[in-house]
């Protein structure tokens, strides 16, 4: 999977902005590369911990428990980037209130596991703990995102160097797992009818973190968290609809943790909801301006930058040779795994799916377009 992640970290930029752009950006801000590298390996880590909760207490439960992350997002906005200083009651009364709703969301959901599979409670309480910690990093992991962002460097820039931190704590762990990397290599060889579906994992994650990445940019960490944390509501969808999962237990039990996941989405758009005010928008200057004394940056420029207000000169990149190269490098590397691929055999709704499908396709064209006509990228 996070070969996949790689692989559309690297193809994507370069097919919207061109290498060159890339290049660019990380000469103005070098800084920033080991951030982006620490972003990485957060990541990664958080990544690993969520396949460990939905093995164990699966997809519907853990996704609401680890998109905890939005309360570690707020206190990192607020203690470091001065994010809701200056905000008025009205946001501040959101913003706890929609805490609130998701806090009460993850203890419901957390007690519903437990009892539902009361003849394996270690089991269940591993994967709760996995997915609290995942929602921990994930929480962490957006600190140097919005340190990068507030010095205007494009998303699409940032993303590409954090890939080199997510495959090496990758290595890591795979090393210090039971048979170290020869083992690892191993399993590789023996799954490679399932390669295919990992990339593809990857690759469809990469998207829609993009989108996530200009959200913390444009809007913050204490806002952007929040709103893009309704992806528990597709992990519901899926896991419900599609994989047929809690259809073994009561009415009861589906409404419930239907609800929790409905307060849990209430809170986040609660927090969403909450309006910027003039005395918050001058606290974000401030923490600009921070940004450009500590590193030497110019205030106005990077404020422009900041807004994606000097998008529109790149909005048609000249293409070189070895952006061509690259995309065509990673077609290959997908088509390879595609010559293993073998259809798994997983009791699903097919219906559903492709409903599912037509909706994930519409929004994802209209939130591109949206994106492309706004900002043009920057």
């Amino acid at each position: 999977m996070v070969v996949g992640v790689f692989l559309a970290r690297w193809t994507l930029p370069v097919m919207l902005r061109g290498a060159g752009s890339v290049v660019r950006d990380l000469q103005a801000c070098p800084h920033l590369m080991v951030w982006a590298v620490l972003a990485g390996a957060l990541w990664a880590v958080a990544n690993t911990l969520t396949i460990f909760a939905i093995r164990d207490v699966g997809l519907a439960i853990a996704f609401p428990l680890w998109n905890t992350n939005t309360l570690i997002g707020i206190f990192w906005g607020w203690a470091l980037f001065r994010e809701l200083r200056g905000a008025t009651v009205a946001s501040w009364a959101k913003v706890l209130g929609g805490a609130a709703a998701i806090v009460g969301g993850s203890v419901l959901l957390s007690a519903l596991s437990v009892h539902v599979m009361a003849g394996a409670r270690g089991q269940a309480l591993r994967g709760v703990a996995a997915a609290l910690g995942a929602g921990v990093l994930w929480g962490t992991m957006y600190v140097p995102y919005r340190k990068a962002y507030l010095t205007g460097i494009n998303p699409l820039s940032f993303v590409t160097i954090f890939t080199f931190g997510e495959v090496g704590t990758m290595l890591a762990v795979g090393a210090g797992m039971p048979g170290g990397l020869p083992g690892l290599g191993r399993e590789l060889h023996a799954m490679r009818p399932s390669i295919l579906w990992l990339l593809l994992g990857g690759f469809c994650w990469v998207i829609g973190d993009l989108f996530q990445q200009y959200a913390t940019k444009y809007v913050g960490i204490s806002r952007a968290i929040p709103l893009s944390n309704t992806n528990q509501l597709w992990g519901f969808a899926w896991g419900v609809l599609v994989f047929g999962e809690l259809t073994q237990g009561p009415a009861s039990m589906r409404l419930t943790a239907l609800a929790a996941s409905g307060l849990m989405i209430a809170g986040a758009m609660l927090i969403a909801g909450s309006k910027v005010s003039q005395g918050e928008s001058e606290s974000t200057v401030n923490a600009v301006q921070r940004e450009c004394s500590r590193y030497g940056l110019e205030p106005e420029q990077t404020l422009r930058l900041q807004a994606g207000m000097d998008g529109s000169a790149e909005r048609v990149p000249r293409r070189r040779w070895w952006d061509y190269a690259i995309t065509v490098a990673a077609i290959g590397v997908f088509a390879w795994a595609a010559a293993w691929v073998r259809v798994p055999r997983v009791a699903l709704h097919a219906s559903y799916a492709v409903a599912l499908t037509v909706i994930l396709f519409a929004v994802l064209g209209f939130g591109g377009w949206m994106l492309w006509k706004k900002t043009g990228f920057a």
